[in-house]
């Protein structure tokens, strides 16, 4: 599996901690940046790279950071065939992939624990698609981007 990275300059930290625990588990990292906690960057512009690689099928999900992963989550969701879910707990990640087929997560490193972020990415990785009734959902959801 290809796990994207993009995070601010607020995220960073948390990115390195994801990636060094991605690594570990065997995974192809591609980390879009950025690649110190300073100076201050504007987020877009590393966060659309990890979510443009989902959408154009080189990687197989993105995990983008920021201060708080709002901003983030908007931007990836922008990009089409995006589905990035806003992780704060670990139920947050299970139902973003459970129900929502979520192919990024944003999180905030300034809201949780590191602890709760590697839990978060660990349930992301890990959930299957539920299906079923929430197949017609996604479906739908998907064709509002072309609205």
């Amino acid at each position: 599996m290809k796990i994207a990275l993009g995070s601010d300059h607020a995220g960073f930290h948390y990115k390195e901690k994801v990636k060094k625990f991605l690594e570990e588990s065997c995974l192809e990292v591609i980390d879009c940046g950025t690649f110190a906690a300073d100076p201050p960057v504007d987020y877009p512009d590393y966060i659309r790279p990890a979510a443009l690689l989902v959408a154009q099928g080189k990687a197989d999900r993105a995990i983008v950071f920021g201060g708080s992963g709002n901003g983030e989550a908007m931007v990836a969701n922008k990009v089409k065939g995006i589905r990035c879910a806003y992780c704060f707990n670990e139920e947050s990640a299970r139902l973003g992939r459970l129900h929502n087929d979520a192919n990024a997560i944003s999180m905030g490193e300034r809201l949780i624990s590191e602890e709760m972020a590697l839990k978060i990415v660990k349930i992301f990785l890990e959930t299957p698609f539920e299906g079923g009734r929430h197949i017609q959902r996604i479906k739908k959801m998907m064709e509002y981007e072309n609205a």
